[in-house]
């Protein structure tokens, strides 16, 4: 007997609508999903709510780690740490002190980095909404997270928070961060992966995440960040649109 989600997944394929892929096995056993660049695979190992491990052929990036080292025994260590802003379930110190090792890099905000401890200060790199740099032959481009609705604003105002897109031999990765549908987020072009925040009242709700998915079009998307909401709801709206994105699953409700 086929499951929800795999009648989901079914019914959305002969549609021709994005596919709903299930990841709680996978998630169980540390494994992840892979993704093909002109130089090797790129494989996401989804951990909790807003933080993800991402292995590239390059190096090992952590976005968002928090919730304790021990969370990330599993994983290689990190070349690379990118933080999006300063909220507890995004930005965590003792956390970062138990993953940082000889040659790790953090890229931050510019709020984050003015609050991190010197340790960790002097491994950093604040970038701002628009700035654009590189980590060994990795582009990185940091695009704006905040809200748009009145009754949000507060909770990310525009030109503090970052999204970050990752350019890694052709394939361009787009992590949004904390926000809503900006026009920002609209503009993006080319996107291989993206991963997309909806809860509310803190980012957006599944409708508003499906029309700016839409809208800029990624290969495939993880809804992220998805507390009190139905990633289903949103793969099924998303698929009301005539998107061919790809929808994941993956372990970010805790």
């Amino acid at each position: 007997m086929l499951t929800r989600r795999q009648m989901l997944a079914t019914g959305a394929a002969a549609a021709g609508g994005p596919v709903f892929l299930p990841f709680a096995a996978a998630a169980a056993a540390h494994s992840g999903d892979m993704f093909e660049t002109g130089s090797g695979q790129i494989t996401v190992f989804p951990v909790s709510h807003a933080s993800f491990v991402m292995k590239t052929p390059e190096m090992v990036i952590y976005c968002d780690p928090v919730g304790g080292a021990e969370a990330y025994a599993d994983y290689p260590a990190p070349g690379l740490i990118l933080i999006t802003h300063e909220h507890g379930d995004h930005y965590d110190v003792p956390t970062l002190e138990g993953l940082v090792q000889d040659g790790t890099q953090l890229i931050t905000n510019p709020a984050v980095h003015d609050m991190l401890p010197d340790a960790l200060k002097a491994r950093a790199t604040a970038m701002a909404n628009g700035d654009s740099g590189s980590v060994g032959a990795m582009r990185i481009d940091a695009i704006p997270a905040y809200n748009i609705t009145e009754g949000r604003l507060k909770y990310h105002p525009q030109g503090r928070d970052n999204g970050y897109i990752l350019g890694i031999d052709g394939f361009r990765v787009y992590i949004a961060g904390d926000t809503e549908g900006t026009p920002e987020m609209r503009a993006v072009e080319n996107i291989d992966l993206a991963f997309v925040p909806m809860n509310l009242p803190y980012t957006m709700d599944v409708d508003q995440a499906a029309d700016a998915v839409a809208d800029f079009a990624p290969r495939y998307v993880y809804p992220y960040h998805y507390r009190g909401n139905d990633p289903a709801e949103f793969a099924r709206l998303l698929g009301e649109t005539g998107a061919t994105t790809e929808v994941k699953l993956g372990p970010w409700y805790s």
